[in-house]
């Protein structure tokens, strides 16, 4: 759920895939993933492999994180990929023993028809003209909060 950038022409669809590749657009994201994330904040910094028929491709991934609440069993995650690898966000939070609930493809153990991982913003600047678009969490995203006694405080 989230964010979605769509371009009305081909000019403009060149232009974000240029913004996009030279990490000018800044994306965050929300997350509730299984567990306590014990560090406030921080940077996840590894590499993420995937393959290509037979060829192994190794790409480094990171990604600024911040936990906006938790508790023994939760933590709401603002995450801010830096990078833009493919599952990114899911499987670093899956290597550190932390998956998003709902992901049955990295193994949560949360069973949930919804992947609680959501586009909330992003940002990005064109001509010296900032662009800021928001999307609020989906009723299903924010009730799962209330549910794991979490708070989501809209700012």
């Amino acid at each position: 759920s989230g964010v979605l950038l769509i371009a009305k022409n081909r000019d403009i669809a060149k232009l974000l895939t240029s913004l996009f590749r030279l990490r000018k657009i800044h994306k965050v994201y929300l997350a509730i993933c299984e567990g306590e994330i014990t560090k406030n904040s921080g940077l996840l910094d590894n590499d993420l492999i995937r393959y290509e028929g037979k060829k192994k491709v190794i790409e480094n991934a990171k990604t600024y994180y911040k936990i906006l609440d938790k508790n023994s069993n939760f933590s709401l995650l603002e995450l801010k990929p830096v990078t833009g690898r493919k599952h990114q966000l899911r499987k670093q939070l899956f290597e550190i023993g932390h998956p998003i609930c709902g992901d049955d493809k990295y193994f949560s153990k949360i069973p949930n028809k919804n992947l609680m991982l959501h586009a909330y913003q992003v940002k990005f600047m064109i001509k010296d003209k900032k662009f800021t678009y928001r999307a609020l969490p989906p009723n299903y995203f924010v009730n799962f909060i209330k549910n794991k006694r979490l708070t989501f405080l809209k700012n």
